[in-house]
């Protein structure tokens, strides 16, 4: 039993000693993981090219606007705005339509 009792305490302590240098090597890692990743963050930052200015409406573009949407609705019109949407759906519906057509085997 004495024998039993004194292995039993080993083993715990080896398992205790085991449990501490996991969560030594652990806390390691996830410092390493951290540090690794903080300038991969911050160059992704840096080079990513500034939003372009979005140029405004020029009155030659405006004119033609407006000769569009009278010719199509048949009486003249006054523009009172102008803005751009950012819409994908365009783009969206062009990758559908090339990608149908792609014959699969």
């Amino acid at each position: 039993m004495k024998t039993l009792a004194e292995m039993l305490e080993r083993v715990q302590a080896q398992m205790t000693a085991l449990a501490q240098r996991v969560e030594q090597l652990e806390a390691a890692a996830q410092k390493a993981h951290v540090e690794e990743e903080a300038p991969a963050v911050t160059a992704a930052k840096e080079a990513r090219p500034p939003e372009p200015a979005k140029p405004p409406v020029t009155e030659e573009e405006l004119i033609a606007i407006s000769a569009a949407l009278a010719a199509y609705m048949g009486v003249r019109v006054r523009i009172r705005q102008i803005r751009l949407l950012g819409s994908q759906s365009w783009a969206q519906q062009g990758r559908v339509w090339i990608q149908a057509s792609h014959q699969l085997h």
